[in-house]
């Protein structure tokens, strides 16, 4: 039976020292008291909100410091939430951390593997964590080995491998004891196009079989290419949820129209509200704007004549359609790389 995952009010607050000062190190300053340094909190999730259905590949989407990998952290267990509660499957994971742990694969961010190791031994010891058998062992690391194209290094110790073949032996060894929920986070970082389409195969065979895989990333493409839905995420905060095609379709207007202009003209945004097929205009800084509308090329001419009008020459224009990184932009006004 496919398992799934729910989150309810999640926060997650970490404190730390107040910012250096000019010797490199951290300045202790005291509270009212004087009697304890004063720190600085970090919300790293505040109050999210999930519900990732059984037997789904659901994405979240984020800059870095968005709380992806703070998300992944408590519901594999191995970060305690300030507040809220989180579930795997009817397991509440704090209240059943052995029963979760048999549950979910995590493949990390970075590789952990063992270098003392060959890439057999990593996954044969990781299914003997799990009590399955030798034999057992044996045929699921051939098996695996061979899926992941690492049949030929199979023997050979890991600390040799490039990152593209630490990063496949990463999700062999998540997949090792067959858990219900695999959790990846940024799993196609770093990797080149070959790998990364290996490896998105592979992750979809995995979720025919009705598990429930769980992603981290900041690349579009990934969540297009493997997403039943979605959600994008900043500043622990879930700001937009659904499929993709949905998430898309809730961006004003077909077409975004990153506008820069030679100097500044502040009555040059009104002007360009007024323009047919215009739906909304942002300013983006203090030289440009962002005009979401139902056209594109056809509206460049009209927005350089406004310009020149204004006094304010068109300098640059780069014309999109509807992406996940435009809606990012929308809600956020910054982009989902910065």
């Amino acid at each position: 039976m496919a398992v799934g995952v729910r989150t309810q009010n999640l926060r997650k607050v970490y404190t730390a020292p107040p910012p250096l000062g000019a010797g490199g190190g951290f300045i202790a300053r005291a509270d009212a008291k004087g009697s304890k340094p004063a720190k600085t909190q970090i919300a790293a999730l505040d109050g999210l909100s999930l519900d990732i259905h059984p037997g789904e590949i659901f994405g979240l989407l984020g800059p870095n410091g968005a709380g992806k990998s703070t998300t992944v952290g408590v519901l594999t267990t191995r970060v305690r939430p300030t507040s809220g509660q989180a579930w795997i499957g009817e397991h509440e994971i704090w209240k059943a951390q052995a029963t979760v742990k048999h549950l979910i694969g995590v493949v990390p961010q970075r590789p952990n593997l063992d270098f003392s190791l060959t890439a057999r031994e990593i996954l044969t010891f990781h299914a003997a964590y799990f009590g399955i058998s030798g034999e057992e062992r044996k045929r699921r690391s051939d098996g695996l080995l061979e899926k992941f194209k690492l049949s030929d290094r199979g023997n050979q110790m890991v600390r040799g491998f490039s990152g593209g073949m630490m990063q496949r032996l990463s999700i062999a060894r998540a997949m090792m004891h067959n858990p219900q929920v695999l959790f990846l986070d940024e799993p196609s970082a770093g990797l080149d196009p070959q790998t990364r389409i290996l490896l998105w195969e592979i992750i979809q065979e995995y979720n025919q079989d009705g598990k429930t895989i769980l992603l981290t990333t900041h690349n579009m493409e990934e969540a297009d290419a493997l997403c039943q839905r979605l959600a994008i995420i900043d500043h622990g905060r879930v700001i937009a949820l659904g499929t993709s095609a949905e998430l898309k379709g809730s961006i004003p207007g077909g077409f975004l129209l990153r506008l820069r202009f030679a100097k500044h003209a502040p009555e040059l945004a009104e002007r360009l509200r007024l323009l047919a097929g215009v739906r909304e205009v942002r300013p983006a800084d203090s030289n440009g704007a962002d005009v979401y509308a139902d056209r594109g090329g056809s509206l460049v001419p009209e927005i350089a004549n406004l310009a020149g009008s204004a006094g304010a020459e068109l300098s640059d224009v780069h014309i999109s359609e509807p992406s996940l990184e435009n809606l990012f932009l929308h809600h956020t006004g910054r982009s989902l790389r910065d």
